[in-house]
């Protein structure tokens, strides 16, 4: 079983590897989302919409507010190199995100243990709260990082 000072190592000694891998994630690339902080269990991230991002109403669709808290979740989650895969999310939208504005994610991990991982996810648009996201992830056995253990 790792213990969460052995995930803390793996974190810090792959630290690269795992950023590169969660930057390189093809979706978040092609909404133009951008990981600005990563540390063990814990993920920052932004998003300027375009035009394309936009509803009806010329506000922020809630699929792009989705994706983004949903990218700074998994990246919170597999931040120490091991697989992680969303099970459950819950997200409450609060406020429309508009246009122009970034859009900030953050992801903090609340608890985990060998198999289960439980995350706070909270999206601004500027400086206003417009979503919370709780979400639990499955840890799975393998990491994607060279790992000894």
């Amino acid at each position: 079983m790792t213990t969460n000072l052995d995930d803390k190592m793996i974190h810090e000694k792959h630290y690269e590897q795992i950023v590169s891998t969660m930057k390189d994630e093809p979706y978040s690339r092609f909404l133009g989302m951008k990981l600005t902080k990563l540390g063990p269990g814990t993920a920052e991230a932004e998003l300027t919409p375009d035009e394309n991002m936009l509803n009806a109403h010329r506000t922020v669709h809630g699929g792009v507010i989705f994706s983004l808290a949903d990218y700074v979740f998994a990246a919170a989650s597999n931040s120490y190199g091991k697989t992680a895969v969303g099970v459950t999310t819950n997200v409450n939208f609060m406020s429309a995100g508009k246009p122009g504005e970034t859009l900030l994610a953050t992801a903090e991990e609340i608890k985990k243990n060998h198999r289960l991982g439980w995350y706070n996810i909270r999206v601004f648009s500027d400086t206003e709260l417009i979503a919370t996201m709780e979400a639990m992830v499955y840890r799975k056995s393998q990491y994607f990082v060279e790992n000894e253990s």
